[in-house]
């Protein structure tokens, strides 16, 4: 999919709120860090906060582990063992802290009756994505989930936004994006749609949402 420019105008009408998901619906950007620190530790392997957030956040498990193995001399044959022990982990985490946050549940279900379309393009793996959107008491306000099992080019490609648009059969201009990670905005914006740049989950509610419609520009 080719990405495109954004086409926002005054004149367009939003139709579909496409969000992301760690830092934007779910506070879970740690959970990640850890859970994948902890598989990585059987291996004596382990990444530095530091690299955490200037590096690697916001990327597929896959990438990340690639990523290793070319820094940190990591076997790739260790890999699939290790992105599969770090899902178990994270799993155990989501059980543990995910739990509903009122004001995202007000938004999500008044922008459902408003008649929004609601997707949730994450670089998680589906699994993790329907596991956090149930706990979180979510799931029933999302029409669409696209994980990074879903495309060919994770975050920051525009492919997973172009691929909500596609399935909801609507142009960029008819969408917003919710993003918190510099990765993320940059596939909403390139993919054309209007991008809602947030800085944790506080930030989501309903009126940041209608303010930015309002606004009529990206």
């Amino acid at each position: 999919m080719r990405e495109q420019e954004a086409s926002f105008s005054p004149g367009s009408r939003i139709r579909a709120i496409l969000f992301d998901m760690d830092g934007v619906l779910i506070d879970a950007k740690d959970w990640h860090y850890e859970a994948l620190n902890k598989a990585l530790g059987l291996f004596g392997v382990e990444i530095s906060r530091y690299d955490h957030l200037h590096t690697f956040d916001g990327l597929p498990t896959r990438v990340k582990l690639q990523m290793l193995s070319e820094g940190q001399f990591l076997p790739t044959e260790l890999h699939s063992f290790i992105n599969q022990l770090k899902q178990m982990y994270t799993a155990e985490l989501i059980h543990q802290r995910c739990h509903p946050l009122f004001h995202h549940e007000y938004a999500l279900s008044r922008l459902k009756q408003e008649g929004y379309r609601i997707a949730v393009c994450s670089n998680s793996i589906r699994s993790t994505i329907e596991l956090m959107m149930e706990k979180a008491s979510l799931m029933e306000y999302v029409d669409l989930i696209v994980s990074n099992e879903d495309v060919r080019k994770a975050k920051p490609d525009p492919e997973m936004y172009l691929t909500a648009m596609e399935r909801f059969g609507l142009r960029p201009e008819e969408c917003l994006v919710v993003e918190d990670n510099p990765k993320g905005i940059q596939a909403g914006k390139a993919s054309g749609a209007a991008v809602l740049e947030v800085a944790s989950v506080y930030d989501v509610n309903y009126e940041n949402i209608m303010r930015k419609i309002g606004e009529g520009r990206p």
